[in-house]
């Protein structure tokens, strides 16, 4: 067994979520690998138990889980994929944990404010921003629970979600994004009207209404795939558009994926000094970013690429951080080395080197080929409405 080294770093962060403009800051304590090696705990070719087991081990006592190692904070977002990782798991006690801590606070959080809080620490206080794309994202969660239990438990908060979603289009069927801290709303986001969109149930004019959206503010017809800042040439494309319009949208091509190459890159992990191929949020291509990496072998797994999806998975496995507070535990940073995040803004202080929640997750999604928006994937809708599957103009 190699020795190493560690030296713990105190460090206050800029803490970003799946969400491009969600921020916030935190100051964390890390136990950083200061000779780099490789993971002491082999990744299985089966769903991967060290990994599953660190994920598990950052539940506290509220029933909220730690987005990152060491950090006292907590992402709506983070807790919604960890519902639906411990349903899929069967692991039904840990995934009420999280919803009953939601449905505690729903009065005061979601029927006065419409939306629960995005961000709060870990024993549930201090919540801040209202963002529309997280409580998609817990209204999924809802859904997969009620799925595989058949429960009522949780309809009253899942309907309120839902009316709270509907309420936010306007005419011209975007979705309003929700309110700042400061008050100040939210502007529309691709990644989180798409992610609504598979969230509320069914196909009406709700979701009729978004296609209309997107097909007249956030489609390129030129290159058939959905922009997410098209005011911005510089940043008009996002991985995450890519990858989840592809797990989301029935008979979208896979031509979408193959075009974000304009993302692939390669870059040195801080952490164990291996060179990984993967995706950068943006076309600045100055990281990979290894939740989207796993977010993108999710998406070519759900269209039947195994082997690119295997391909990706391999490139994770070489970013695995070991727990140092739960045994036999690793996960996986968010990024593979410091740089921005989507735009020009600067990633937090060792994004690289804290084993974060989200990327963790997404890769054990796509390790057990599960694509979490499968379940309110098909719509039935109506093939004039698929304007994806039309020819690109010339």
């Amino acid at each position: 067994m190699n020795s190493k080294l560690y030296v713990t770093v105190s460090a206050v962060v800029l803490f970003f979520s799946c969400q491009k403009e969600e921020t916030a800051a935190v100051t964390f304590d890390v136990q950083q690998q200061v000779l780099p090696d490789s993971p002491e705990v082999s990744t299985a070719d089966t769903l991967d138990s060290p990994a599953a087991s660190w994920v598990m081990g950052m539940q506290h006592p509220s029933g909220l889980l730690e987005s990152a190692s060491h950090t006292n904070f907590v992402s709506l977002y983070d807790n919604a994929l960890a519902v639906i990782h411990f349903v899929h798991e069967d692991e039904r006690e840990q995934a009420e944990m999280v919803l009953d801590f939601y449905q505690s606070k729903m009065e005061e959080e979601l029927t006065l404010n419409g939306g629960f809080y995005q961000f709060r620490n870990t024993t549930g206080a201090e919540g801040e921003r209202i963002w529309m794309g997280d409580n998609a994202w817990l209204l999924i969660a809802i859904n997969h629970y009620n799925k595989a239990y058949t429960s009522t438990k949780y309809d009253s908060m899942a309907n309120k979600l839902n009316s709270w979603l509907r309420s936010l289009q306007l005419e011209n069927g975007g979705l309003r994004g929700g309110v700042n801290q400061d008050g100040s709303e939210i502007p529309f986001v691709t990644e989180g009207i798409i992610t609504a969109y598979n969230a509320v149930s069914g196909f009406d004019d709700f979701h009729r209404n978004i296609l209309e959206y997107l097909k007249n503010e956030r489609w390129d017809a030129e290159n058939g795939v959905f922009l997410s800042w098209p005011e911005n040439p510089s940043y008009a494309h996002a991985l995450d558009v890519y990858s989840l319009s592809t797990a989301i949208f029935e008979d979208i091509s896979v031509d979408v994926l193959l075009k974000a190459d304009r993302f692939y890159t390669q870059q040195e992990s801080t952490m164990t000094g291996e060179v990984l191929s993967g995706y950068c949020f943006d076309e600045d291509k100055d990281v990979v970013w290894l939740e989207g990496t796993a977010q993108m072998a999710v998406a070519f797994k759900s269209l039947g690429y195994d082997s690119k999806s295997t391909s990706l998975l391999k490139e994770l496995e070489k970013s695995f951080i070991q727990s140092s507070t739960i045994d036999k535990a690793q996960g996986i940073p968010y990024v593979t080395n410091s740089g921005t995040t989507y735009g020009n803004s600067i990633l937090w202080d060792h994004a690289d080197i804290a084993p974060a929640l989200s990327s963790t997750i997404w890769y054990l999604f796509a390790k057990a080929n599960f694509n979490p928006f499968q379940l309110g994937k098909k719509k039935d809708i109506p093939n004039s409405n698929k304007f994806w599957i039309q020819e690109p103009s010339s």
